[in-house]
This record gives C-alpha cells, structure tokens and sequence, in this order.
C-alpha cells in the first residue's frame, strides 16, 4: 500500500477515545487547503492533499476579494475572474504567486521603521492569508524579527495605533456567565489550538493590558510559519480583566478596560469557564498555550489546569525547552556531562524555575540523584541569592533555596559560586557587567553565557560584550537576535537566538497531530534533546547553539514526529490506529501556502446523450 493509500485509510478509520467518533483525522490533511465559505465540517469532508486542489466556494463576486482567506489578489485567473463574478475588479494583469511575493517585499523594503514593517505584514495578513505565509516562510530568518521579538513588543506597546481589524477575541471580565456565547461568533468550528495571554507580563515590558493581544496572534502566526499548523485551526484571545498600567489608563486611545485589574475569585472564575467553554465546544484534545502571564498566575494556572486540560505555558516550559537545548548543544563544546556545571541564575520567575526544573530532569535522566542534581542550581532574585531560612519564599524557590549564607548582588555571587553557567532571565538589561563577564571567563575555560531576556533592550549583555569580554571563549546565547561579532584578531562569531519559536510550532503540531491528552514535561525535554541534535558542527565552530533558523519548519516537523513516537510508546495518543509511517502522516498535515484553484469543473457528455429531444 502505498503512503497516500495508508494516509486516506487512516483518515476513513481514525478514531477519538472518550469522544465522538468522527471520519477525519485529527488535523484535516491540509497541503494546499485554503478556506472556502462552507462550514469546517464541508471543508473537513472534502480536504485533500496536493500542491493546488480544485476548491468549490459558495461564494462569489466583490466579497471574494475582501476576504483574506479566499483573496489571490492578482493571482486569480481569467477563467476564475469570470466564474466568480469578480472581473473587472481587478487589473487587468495576471500574476504567479511568485511575483507577488516579489511585489510584497519590495514594499517592504521601502520602510526603515520595523513598526511600520510589522504593520505591512499584519495588513497582509488581514488581505491575502495565503500570500502571508507565503512571505514568511520564503525567508524565515528575516521576518521572524519582525513578527516576533523584539518587534512585536513595539508592536503590542503600540497595538492602539496599529490596530486594523479584529483578529481573535476580546473576552473580558464582564464577560463571565457567557464565554461559550462569544466563543460561537468565532467564524472557524474546528479549532485544534488556542493560544491565550492577560496581557500582565507582556516580554519584558510588563502590563500591556489588552494591547498583549499582539502575542496570541504572533504566537499563532509562527505556529503556522514555523510549524506548518494551519491557520484556521488557530485561534487568538486575550482576557482583558483590565490594567494596572497608569499611562495606559489615562490614555483615551487606548482600546481595552479601564480599570485597575480585577483579581481574585472573579479572575479565576473567568479563567475556569473560559477553560471550559473551549474544550466543550472545541474538544478535549484541543491545545490551549498560556503565553505572558505574570508569576503570581502563571504557576498557579500551570499547576491547576496541567492535568485536566491539554495545556502548557510557554513562558515556563518552551523557555526551558529552549534554553535546555543550548545547554545540551553547549556540552559538545565543553566535553563534559550536564552534572559537572554549576548554573547561576538572574532571575527567579517563570523562565528561571522552568529552565532549572528541567536541567533537574535531564540530569535525573543522566541517573544522577535530584538532591544532587538541585545543588547544581543557584537563583538570585530582586533580593540576592535565594537561601534556606529566608522568610517568605514560594514553593517553587523553596525547592532551589541553597544552605548557604545570603549574598545581595549578583557579582557577589558569582565571585563566590564560581559557576560554569550564567542564566539571565530576569529583564534586567546589562546585568551581566564586565566584571561579572572577565569573572565568568577567569575561573572557566568555556564559560556558558545566556543572556535570555526579551526585548534586547532587557538582554542581560549584548553578544558583543559577551565574546568581547571573555576574549571569545564565551559560549552566548540570547532571546532576541544578535548580529554576529568579529573581534580584532579577526575570528567571527553567530551568537545562537535561543527563540522559543524552536520548540512551542512543534510541539503543537506533534501533540494535536496524535491527539496528546495532556503534555507532560517529558515532551519539552525530548524536544529539547531533539532540538541540540540538530545543531551541526559547523554551526558551533561559528558560535550557533542553535540551528539557522532557515531550517526551524525541519526542526518543527522532527519535533512534532518524536513526540508522536514518545506519546504512542507510552500510551498518551488519542488517536487511532497509530500510523505505520509517521513521517508522511506528520506531513500531510502540513499547511502549504500555495494558492488553490478556484475553477468550477467544467467538462461535457458524448454529444449524442446531450441532444435535445424535439417533438
């Protein structure tokens, strides 16, 4: 039997435990579907693999043009103009796909402001979704940038001005009692994934309010540009249980509630139906992200939701993900094991306590005891190292708090830990001082630098300073992008973007491919193991912790086909029965961005059965 034969009798048998069962796989075979105006299930029905499907709409004429999810601008054929009642409201000029990507950046590179390059591709979005991604994916390295971080951030501090159009919901704390209504004006019926902020802890900038609405969407931008999960599957939403920003609240344009943050039993209450309104109209197997919520709710959220939902949070586990994966890949340079390191973090929040936990498990996966492996784990918060006996600790900086005598400064630390690593994660720009770098680089002969914070503004060093002050024996890594660094005796170096966009696209897609109930961190270590796999020896000989980014849709589909291994293995897949081959299964849900073609079949029967009948 042959791949495309396996691929539809899976699709025809395919099943869900504890839910209905239906005949589609749990991610529609998407290469080439594009939206039409039927419900999903007719869009489901009559799915497809192939470069360029014929797809039936309903629809036709002025609408078709203004609607981003059917709109070929230019693109649409003579034949396909006439069918659907739209000529005359274009040129009359014929393009490839091609061309109009060309045309697209040509635009683009008229702009030196990247605000005004990240509205360019929004407004794409909003006009031609296939086009879109069709841009993103012709040259990943160069727009992540501008859709991701730092830009984004610019763009959310901005979000009043540069709103458009809708795009996701606004469900706010009036809301309550009826989410599963607002969740029913969402055109799409067949989401497979969510992703979901407060906007309180909106990077490193803090409480952006309802402007952080420019994260869910950049998120769910990137999981299809960097992960091939299809846009339509992909849904946006910001809580608004208003802002505890004063400039924002005395700003008559901004777009979101204008009161100080309700907190308490009301916010949790909202966040409880919301959970529950979106696995009840969209299924239990569907994956809800938590992205940039502040500390005193991401854990909590975690902790509650883990185990009753298919949820993660990316902030504590695709940081850690990520930054585990640099670690790992650092190990090649070091020669040595996990557990001969000794890390230092700055910083003691969300991404800290993620990073350190699974540093924990890779190192207990290693066999090395977790007495032992937390030893090897010291965390300076806004009051100096985190030390047993100090009077108000969470359970989280319980479990890392070291018998040691408090220190206050962060230099001061280092001075006397000695560590081998040093992990900024607390957005706190320039944290690592010279000092601090020649101390790193005098007692290690390979000193692990991470300066993880996003935007670069509240990156604990540049790469620059990095290699400069330790005479380029630093191995750096960042959260947002760095140009590479020559020094004066002439060597080069890439600094690695330690970018959770390497992990969170590939989760998704693995753990929504197979039906994944819940996912366990187990899944954020083997991504992360996978991840440093990929890493070459080239890319370390030039500096890269990471893969180029070029490559992260090849990273996404290798992640997403070991998690369906490990989930399989291990009795976590929904769905059923396990492909033979998972990589062709894997692939036949990847979104392609080719134009469909809208033509009507036209064909015609043996002229003597069309004759007319005379009397």
């Amino acid at each position: 039997m042959n791949a495309a034969r396996k691929l539809s009798t899976l699709a025809v048998s395919r099943r869900v435990v504890g839910r209905k069962s239906f005949s589609k796989p749990p991610f529609t075979p998407v290469l080439g579907v594009g939206i039409r105006s039927e419900t999903a299930a007719e869009r489901a029905s009559s799915s497809s693999p192939g470069p360029s499907p014929q797809r039936h709409i309903k629809k036709r004429g002025y609408e078709i043009t203004r609607n981003p999810y059917l709109n070929k601008g230019m693109a649409f054929s003579l034949e396909e103009r006439l069918q659907l009642g739209i000529h005359g409201l274009l040129p009359p000029c014929f393009l490839t796909q091609d061309v109009q990507v060309l045309r697209v950046l040509k635009s683009y590179e008229t702009k030196t402001n990247d605000l005004d390059k990240y509205i360019i591709l929004m407004t794409l979005q909003d006009r031609n979704e296939k086009l879109f991604y069709r841009v993103l994916t012709s040259n990943i390295e160069k727009f992540m940038p501008i859709i991701y971080t730092p830009t984004v951030g610019l763009a959310c501090q901005q979000y009043g001005l540069a709103f458009r159009r809708p795009r996701g919901l606004f469900i706010t704390i009036h809301d309550r009692g009826h989410i599963a209504t607002m969740l029913n004006s969402w055109p799409e019926e067949d989401i497979k994934a969510v992703v979901v902020t407060d906007g309180e802890r909106i990077l490193g900038l803090g409480d952006l309010g309802s402007y952080g609405m420019g994260i869910p969407v950049g998120k769910l931008a990137l999981y299809t540009a960097c992960g091939g999960v299809n846009p339509h599957h992909c849904l946006p939403v910001l809580l608004d249980v208003g802002t505890d920003n004063e400039t924002l609240l005395n700003d008559p344009l901004y777009i979101g509630l204008k009161h100080k943050r309700i907190r308490g039993q009301e916010y949790d209450e909202l966040v409880d139906e919301f959970m529950q309104a979106v696995t009840d109209r969209y299924g239990m197997n569907c994956l809800i992200q938590f992205e940039d919520f502040a500390n005193s709710n991401a854990f909590r959220l975690l902790n509650k939701y883990r185990n009753k939902y298919l949820t993660f949070n990316d902030d504590i586990q695709g940081t850690a993900s990520v930054a585990v994966a640099g670690i790992l890949a650092a190990l090649r340079i070091t020669k040595n094991k996990l557990h001969d390191h000794k890390f230092v973090f700055q910083g003691a929040g969300e991404a800290a306590m993620g990073i350190a936990h699974l540093i924990v498990m890779a190192m207990e996966k290693a066999g090395i005891p977790k007495q032992e492996a937390v030893k090897k784990i010291w965390m300076v918060d806004s009051k100096g190292l985190i030390t047993k006996g100090r009077s108000h600790l969470t359970h989280e900086k319980e479990m890392f708090a070291q018998d040691h005598p408090p220190i206050k400064s962060l230099e001061e630390v280092v001075k006397k830990i000695e560590p081998t690593a040093l992990i900024g994660v607390a957005a706190i720009g320039g944290a690592f001082t010279e000092p601090i770098l020649k101390d790193m680089a005098s007692f290690n002969k390979r000193p692990i630098i991470f300066a993880l914070s996003n935007p670069t503004s509240k990156s604990e060093c540049t790469a620059e300073q990095c290699y400069r002050l330790t005479e380029g024996r630093g191995i750096f890594a960042s959260g947002s992008p760095f140009d590479p660094v020559t020094l004066p005796d002439g060597r080069t170096f890439v600094p690695g973007q330690g970018n959770n966009a390497y992990i969170f696209p590939g989760v998704a897609l693995g753990v929504i491919t197979c039906g994944v109930r819940h996912v366990h961190d187990d899944i954020f270590l083997i991504s992360a193991e996978v991840l440093a796999e990929l890493v070459t020896d080239k890319d370390l000989a030039e500096g890269r912790l990471y893969p180029p980014l070029s490559t992260i849709r090849d990273v996404s589909f290798k992640i997403a086909t070991k998690i369906m291994d490990y989930a399989y293995k291990n009795n976590l897949a929904a769905w059923y029965p396990e492909p033979e081959d998972k990589e062709a299964f894997v692939s036949a849900q990847i979104y392609s961005p080719d134009y469909d073609s809208f033509v009507m079949d036209n064909y015609k029967w043996p002229k003597e059965a069309m004759e007319i009948q005379k009397v």
